[in-house]
């Protein structure tokens, strides 16, 4: 049950942001009772702790996954890429402003994830496309991985991209390749190129 309420929150707080669902909802949406969700959550800001502990979990095993599993750097950002398309057909952009005002604990939690696995994985990722020779040699790794961990939020920024105006994927996107092609090589532009024909390939045959 417990992990039952907690893949119902994830969903409900993805789709609406965490300020927005109340344990009332939850509890209407699992047609339980609310005292069954405090028998495992003490109050709202244990379950979205505990969603977001899970969350980050699950961020980690998919990038570790995607990063052996990738054939070279640059098909590795356009794994990552797909991926955060899936997750952004459901998510209100509004949550991590949520986490941030409303629950700071876990916030603080989120930020430390941010900043050491998420970084970490960028500044791999950097080293690998240096080695491959599909990312310019002289990049500053520290400066450029930092650079595409904040602009990679950007994108969920109301104040700049607000909802319902801007596609968050359509966003999202145009931040992905403007970094890809600002850090490659005349090589890894080609092979950009080139997965990007791929892709567009599979995608008249899936239609």
């Amino acid at each position: 049950m417990k992990e039952r309420i907690q893949e119902k929150a994830k969903d409900l707080f993805m789709r609406y942001g965490f300020k927005s669902v109340t344990m009332d909802e939850i509890a209407s949406q699992m047609r339980v009772s609310k005292k069954t969700i405090y028998h495992y959550f003490v109050d709202k800001d244990a379950l979205v702790e505990a969603v977001m502990l899970s969350e980050m979990e699950q961020m980690q095993a998919v990038g570790i996954n995607q990063s052996k599993g990738a054939v070279d750097a640059i098909d590795e950002i356009l794994k990552d890429m797909d991926m955060m398309e899936m997750v952004m057909k459901t998510m209100n952009p509004q949550i991590i402003f949520d986490l941030e005002k409303f629950y700071p604990g876990t916030y603080s939690k989120f930020k430390n994830h941010k900043n050491s696995f998420m970084l970490d994985l960028i500044k791999h990722n950097l080293k690998r496309g240096i080695e491959e020779g599909l990312y310019r040699p002289e990049i500053d790794i520290d400066i450029i991985a930092k650079f595409r961990l904040e602009s990679a939020f950007i994108a969920l920024n109301q104040e700049i991209y607000p909802y319902g105006k801007y596609s968050l994927m359509k966003v999202s996107s145009e931040i992905y390749f403007t970094y890809l092609h600002g850090i490659v090589t005349v090589k890894g532009k080609s092979l950009i190129e080139k997965y990007i024909q791929q892709r567009e390939k599979n995608k008249s045959i899936t239609v």
